[in-house]
């Protein structure tokens, strides 16, 4: 009995151990880097983002700090996600300027034909893998022009593009609690002036688990806007003591709204999964052929056999979520787009989704998003109308003072006048 229990204990502990290794909860560094001289005074920005904080809820649960800080300097009536108004694809979309199907992101999971693989943002090293995304991250421009970032998890920040990775970063894991964070970004501005990251980007996920799993109408979201409420201010504190004027962007990649997660969409009748592939989705679905003499029957057949959602030809899809076959510059869009009508959602793998559900169409009141900045190069107690989050690249190139050549869709016009 004794040899059993010691047996047990020593799988325990190396079980525990396992799981301990798993979560990544080191600073990465990358030695030897210093801010130019020209870049030592230049501003600092802290750009933070609460991963599905739609645009009501700051006011829905009285979110005291946030209130408080948007009303000291902007705030637009809401902040529009790129198509689909997913995570991976709209934070990659804030940090390079570019629509999803530009950058290449152009869902959570998808295929792409030219390597015959089905990307997902789960596969970690399909996550870190630089040759999946293209643009030029805000980090990325700030390195080469030898100012330092540092990256407390943000979507797409663990990727070297050109060789190059934040100089202070911490890979995505939820064991470090949120106040340590906080700790982390006041250390980190306490640095001497070589050594002080300039752009310093956080991500809060709290608010999106909570909606999720909660539906965005519950008590736990309710806890969880407080959560971040909480941090945010603590946050603002710790940047305040150090002496520095810092500029804060406070945003969110989309919305969040509550679906039938019941009475759900079946894979329709009309797929024969021998000439297509279909990535999971429950906001969308890209269908793909193997063999494109399929497509057009296969189309006819959806638009008959459809009920609770629309179809599209990839070179149909509309205009203005600038993801159709014109805009799909890495060809990952499906052949047929399938785009449910809320609170209907797609259940192809017998899953049944969370209460709640976000991906849709950006021009849907319950996917907008938020932003408010504040700061010394803000303007103070502005409103102004809501905007594309793609136009926040510029927006913070401008203030850091960074160039670039390269072409994104943001305009840096767009949030000019928003700057003192």
């Amino acid at each position: 009995m004794l040899i059993k229990k010691l047996l047990f204990a020593v799988v325990l502990f190396t079980f525990l151990g396992i799981t301990a290794n798993a979560q990544d909860t080191t600073q990465k560094v990358v030695p030897n880097r210093v801010n130019g001289i020209e870049q030592q005074k230049k501003p600092y920005v802290i750009l933070i983002s609460i991963d599905a904080f739609r645009w009501d809820l700051a006011d829905k649960y009285n979110a005291k700090n946030l209130i408080k800080l948007r009303e000291s300097g902007v705030q637009a009536e809401y902040l529009k996600p790129s198509f689909p108004s997913l995570t991976f694809p709209n934070h990659y979309s804030i940090v390079t300027g570019l629509y999803p199907a530009h950058h290449g992101v152009v869902d959570n999971i998808f295929y792409d034909k030219t390597r015959n693989v089905i990307y997902k943002k789960s596969d970690k090293t399909m996550a870190a893998d630089s040759s999946w995304y293209g643009g030029k991250p805000l980090w990325v421009l700030a390195e080469q022009q030898q100012m330092l970032s540092a990256i407390f998890y943000w979507p797409g920040s663990e990727i070297s593009m050109d060789g190059i990775k934040p100089t202070y970063l911490y890979n995505y894991s939820e064991v470090i609690p949120i106040d340590k964070r906080v700790a982390v970004v006041k250390d980190w501005l306490q640095l001497p002036e070589e050594k002080r990251p300039h752009f310093i980007a956080l991500y809060f996920p709290q608010v999106d688990q909570a909606a999720h799993r909660y539906k965005p109408e519950s008590e736990e979201t309710r806890k969880a806007v407080q959560i971040v409420d909480d941090a945010v201010g603590k946050l603002v504190d710790a940047a305040k003591s150090t002496g520095l004027h810092v500029n804060f962007i406070l945003l969110s990649d989309h919305g969040m709204a509550a679906i039938d997660n019941v009475n759900t969409i079946p894979m329709p009748k009309a797929i024969d999964l021998t000439h297509f592939k279909v990535t999971p989705g429950n906001a969308l679905l890209h269908i793909y052929a193997n063999d494109k003499t399929f497509i057009k029957p296969t189309y006819k057949a959806l638009k008959a056999e459809a009920k609770d959602y629309d179809v599209y030809l990839s070179k149909q899809i509309p205009k203005a979520w600038h993801y159709n076959k014109k805009a799909d510059i890495y060809n990952r869009v499906g052949d047929i787009l399938l785009v449910p009508h809320l609170p209907k959602v797609f259940n192809i793998n017998g899953i049944r989704p969370d209460f709640g559900q976000h991906g849709f169409d950006p021009a849907i009141q319950d996917m907008h998003a938020v932003f408010y900045a504040w700061g010394p190069q803000f303007k103070q107690n502005l409103k102004i109308s809501a905007f594309e989050n793609v136009n926040v690249y510029p927006l913070i190139a401008n203030i850091l003072g960074l160039t670039y050549t390269q072409k994104i869709d943001g305009k840096a016009k767009v949030l000019a006048p928003i700057l003192k």
